[in-house]
This record gives structure tokens, sequence and C-alpha cells, in this order.
């Protein structure tokens, strides 16, 4: 008898547990209707309110997508040279520029990389050509001229849309031949496969034998405005230079040892220079994604900083939220002690005024998502060549809950005023 006996005894708890949170769920489905039934009643008023917020997560929305989405063009830009690509260029020190002295690689230190430093392939280096304009007939256009190899392709992972690329042939015999990016193929004003057709550069002819897969724009600059040469042709171009300025690109075979390649070149590359070691390196090695991951801490920092600025406007919108409650609980004093005098707790209305808070806000976000994606893609619309906007998912909840309690917490005032009214001085209010 005892077991039974001590089952009967947990029996009214359960029961009351569950028998309260049905209260609870028909309390809050009550307060929602409410609430709605308030906003359809006054809806210019109830506009009005959630207009601050609306337009503060609009702009947040705005700028979080439009910075994201150029941050996302530039990651893209980025991705096809991996983590693995060196670039070795020269270095000068600014107080030297102004002396006239400017550092230069030399052409031995492509042989040195070659012979000295173990684990890296596709060496490719890269020279520019001043030659100042090309010309097609009675059209000319300007652009980047360099001279390279054949493994540009393959470290830069850039190909051919028609035609063919440089290959190690053109470049040991020095043939006068160019690949043109798709950018200086449309200001010549060429047709679509140029192959076959000769552009003039300085004084001497040059055949087309491809054009590059375009690109694209990124942050206003065309990355597609540019002519590549053999490798040695281009140095024929620097003849006046006795050290022209080349840079070297190279893939690291093996990702994980990327740092330590990278102090094999520093060392081989002082070495071949001759520096002591209290002097300073007159060259730098960086990686491929450098510029990409300092890039994106920037683009992180004013996201931070412009949407922390913007949604100042959020905290605008909530005090109007609570202004516009408090007016609402002196309309509807009488309201309240009749629902007190009936039998109404205080926590319910304090539920009540705080979930019509929190539904004007919420609301008003919701409104404020649709106009921040529309107004993030109409601004890039109208500016040329901006990349699309790109709205992550973090940005479209942090405003749904930075909304909800915008008007939790400015909501409170109001539902506590409405909850602590005594119901006799509620019924006598005129």
């Amino acid at each position: 008898m005892s077991e039974p006996a001590a089952k009967l005894d947990t029996l009214p708890p359960l029961v009351e547990d569950a028998g309260a949170s049905r209260k609870l769920l028909y309390a809050i489905q009550e307060c929602l209707r409410s609430a709605l039934s308030a906003i359809r009643s006054h809806r210019l008023r109830s506009f009005l309110t959630m207009l601050g917020i609306i337009i503060g997560v609009a702009s947040v929305i705005c700028v979080i997508a439009m910075v994201q989405g150029m941050s996302s063009r530039i990651t893209q830009l980025f991705e096809g040279l991996g983590s693995g690509t060196l670039t070795l260029q020269a270095d000068t020190p600014f107080e030297d520029r102004l002396r006239g002295k400017i550092n230069r690689l030399r052409l031995e230190d492509l042989d040195e990389l070659r012979a000295r430093v173990d684990g890296i392939s596709y060496i490719t280096p890269a020279v520019p050509v001043p030659a100042g304009q090309v010309t097609w007939g009675s059209q000319s256009a300007a652009g980047q001229i360099f001279g390279t190899t054949a493994s540009l392709q393959e470290v830069q992972k850039m190909f051919p849309r028609t035609g063919r690329f440089l290959t190690k042939s053109d470049d040991d015999s020095r043939r006068r031949v160019v690949v043109l990016g798709d950018k200086i193929r449309k200001d010549l004003k060429m047709p679509e496969r140029p192959e076959g057709e000769f552009v003039q550069l300085g004084r001497e002819w040059f055949k087309v034998i491809g054009v590059m897969e375009p690109r694209g724009d990124i942050l206003g600059q065309n990355l597609d405005q540019f002519m590549l040469l053999p490798y040695e042709t281009a140095l024929a171009f620097n003849t006046a230079q006795a050290r022209p300025d080349i840079q070297i690109t190279f893939v690291v075979n093996d990702p994980d040892t990327v740092d330590n390649v990278r102090q094999q070149v520093i060392s081989v590359i002082r070495r071949a220079h001759g520096l002591k070691k209290d002097e300073p390196n007159d060259f730098q090695v960086q990686a491929s994604d450098t510029i990409a991951k300092t890039f994106a801490q920037i683009t992180s920092m004013v996201t931070l900083v412009v949407g922390g600025v913007v949604g100042i406007s959020l905290l605008v919108g909530g005090i109007g939220i609570m202004n516009i409650m408090l007016v609402s609980v002196t309309e509807r004093t009488r309201e309240i002690g009749i629902a007190k005098a009936l039998g109404a707790p205080r926590r319910f209305i304090l539920l009540q005024f705080l979930i019509e808070a929190m539904v004007l806000a919420v609301i008003g976000g919701l409104i404020g998502m649709v106009m921040g994606f529309g107004l993030a893609y109409g601004v890039a619309a109208l500016i040329p060549n901006f990349p699309p906007p790109t709205v992550p998912w973090w940005a479209v909840v942090g405003s749904a809950l930075f909304s909800m309690l915008i008007g939790m917490v400015f909501g409170i005032l109001p539902a506590s005023k409405a909850a602590n009214l005594a119901p006799i001085d509620a019924l006598r209010y005129e």
C-alpha cells in the first residue's frame, strides 16, 4: 500500500504544473491576440511607432549587405590563388624613394630561386613594359602591359576565353605575340575572336593569339585592362633599364610549409643581394591571401563600426515605442481597471503590454529587413560595376533578435506602469 500511496502523493504537483503551463500558454495567446487587435485598431499610430525601428533595421541591413558583398567579391578574386602562393617583389622605404634610390630585383634572383629553394613550383616572373598605349587601326587603348611566362595561368588560375595562352616556345623564341585582356579588346573595338590580328605596341607589331576570360571590376578598377607578352620578349623593351622592375610569383607545393619556404626565400635572396645581418631586406615576400585577409579584417571593422553607428537609430525607435506605449497605458486605464476588478493578475497585465511592445518592434524589424534588402540592391545598381549585395544570415537573425530586445527593454516601463495601477484608481479614471 505504500507504493500506490506514494504515487498518489506525486500526482497533484504534476497535474498542477501541467495546468499552470496551459494557463501560461493561454495567457500568451490572449496577449498576442490583444496586441494584434490594438495594432489594427490604430494602424497609423502603430506605423509611426514602428518607423524608428524600420529605419534603423533597414539602414543596418543595407550597410552590412553592401560591405559584405564587396568583401565576398574580393575573397572570390583571391580564392583562385590559394593559400600556398608567394610573391617576391622589391621593397623601397619611403625615405629612399625621396632620395631617388629605388630597389629592384635582379634577373639572377629568378635562377637563385629555381636552384636553391626546395618545395616550390610554377615559378613565374613578371616584368612591366613601359610602352604606353596599344593601337589597332585607328583605335588605341591603355592598360597594364607586362611580360610573363606560361606558368602564370597555373599560378593565378586565369585562362584564355578564346585562342591560346603563352607557351614556353613563345618565350624561348622571343615571339612577337600577345594575349589581350577583355577590356583592352573592347577598347580597341576588336572582334570577339581577334586571333590573327596585329596590334602595335611602341614601334613593334604583335600578333594576337588569345583573349583572357573576363574577371570584372573591383573597387572601381577593371581587372581585364591588361596585355601579356612573353617574358623574354618583354625584357627587350626594357633594354634602357639596367635592372627592370620584375616580380616573381611561385606556388608552394605543400601549403603547410609556407612559412618555412618563406624563410628559405628570404635567406637565399639576402645572400644573393649581399645584405649584412644588420641591413634590412630590400625586398618582401607576400602570401597571395595576405591582401584578402587584411581586407576581410578591414571590412569586419567597418561593418561593426558603421552598423553600430546606424544601430543608434534603433534606440531612437525604442524610445518611440516606449512613449507611444505610455500613451496607450493612459488611454486604456479604465480597461486595465476592469481587467483587474475581474481578477486579472498583475503578471497578466504586465505580459499583455510587454508583448504588445515586442510585437510592434518585431513587425517593424521585419518591414525594415525587406526595405533594407531593396535599398541595398537599389544603391548597388546605381553604382557602376559594384558587386551584388550579400546579406549574411547572422545579420538577419541579429536584427530580428535586437528588435525584439528593443521592444522588451523599452516596453518594461509602460508595462510596469499598467501592471501597478490600483483597480479602484483605474476605474475612477476619466
